[in-house]
């Protein structure tokens, strides 16, 4: 049976909740901010490395660099996915459309695959889907602490080009929708073939001046990969921050709502607890002064 003290002590507990509800959706608000603004950062920055590499091949159209991390291997088929999916909960359908998303793009590939997985919660997930990561990297909890992530994936994925053991490797991460809401993004990162190459070959160069290349030639063009590889996981990983905090947000929004309406009717079932007992009291006294007035 419900009482008095029963109701206000659920009501408290509610108004705790709702408050480190809106304390959860300000972070996860300024959170999106800042990574959304590192996002939009690097434009200017993939920009101007890809006129770099522009002005490479239109400096020495023939040459192409012989390398590992550039051509890929010719052996049997295998092929990495890094995912990058969440650490943290309160994410409503984040990892699992991410998994899904991998899971349903790598059936379509031949050869063996392998899945590094960057997120604690997304192992789980990924497991279910028949893909038990090889590899788990913890999220950063800020833009500052993503260069150290991206180098160290970026080194671990350019070994495994090197001695021959992955033809191709793929990046997948949530990106946010103009608006409300993610969608999940496939991007091949390694190896770096002919049609890498001609995505650079049909920018136009923004001036009448043509370009020359200072320097050695292939460190030169090794430098500008570098950057090209740092810049586009720095860019996944941060646009994947971006939605996770945008999935949080709205299911903090959601989690406010029903705050509110069980506040709601919390209220109703203690101003009318505490309305029959009034009327019990004032039913006794009126007895009471009956019964009294009888005997006089």
């Amino acid at each position: 049976m419900k009482t008095l003290a029963y109701l206000q002590q659920k009501l408290r507990s509610a108004e705790d909740l709702k408050a480190v509800v809106r304390t959860m959706k300000a972070m996860a608000a300024s959170n999106i901010g800042q990574y959304e603004l590192a996002v939009s950062s690097l434009g200017e920055y993939n920009r101007t490395v890809g006129l770099g590499i522009l002005a490479y091949f239109r400096e020495k159209p023939p040459i192409v660099l012989r390398n590992k991390a550039i051509v890929g291997s010719k052996k049997e088929p295998r092929y990495c996915a890094i995912v990058f999916g969440s650490d943290q909960g309160l994410v409503g359908q984040f990892n699992d459309a991410i998994a899904g998303f991998m899971a349903a793009y790598f059936s379509d590939l031949p050869g063996k695959k392998e899945v590094w997985a960057v997120g604690e919660r997304l192992g789980s997930k990924l497991l279910d889907l028949g893909y038990p990561p090889t590899k788990r990297f913890v999220l950063p909890a800020a833009v500052e602490a993503i260069t150290p992530l991206v180098s160290q994936i970026l080194v671990k994925s350019e070994e495994n080009i090197d001695n021959g053991r992955f033809n191709g490797v793929y990046v997948f991460h949530n990106q946010p929708k103009i608006g409300v809401g993610y969608s999940q993004i496939a991007e091949k990162l390694l190896p770096l073939d002919e049609q890498w190459k001609q995505r650079f070959l049909s920018l136009e160069w923004p001036t009448s001046y043509l370009p020359q290349v200072a320097g050695g030639m292939k460190d030169t063009l090794l430098a500008l990969i570098h950057e090209y590889l740092f810049s586009s996981l720095f860019k996944a990983c941060a646009a994947s921050l971006a939605s996770e905090n945008a999935s949080r947000l709205i299911a903090m929004q959601r989690a406010e709502k029903n705050i509110e309406e069980l506040l709601e009717n919390l209220h109703h079932d203690y101003h009318q607890l505490r309305q029959g007992l009034i009327d019990e009291e004032l039913f006794d006294v009126i007895s009471g002064f009956e019964a009294l007035k009888k005997g006089r």
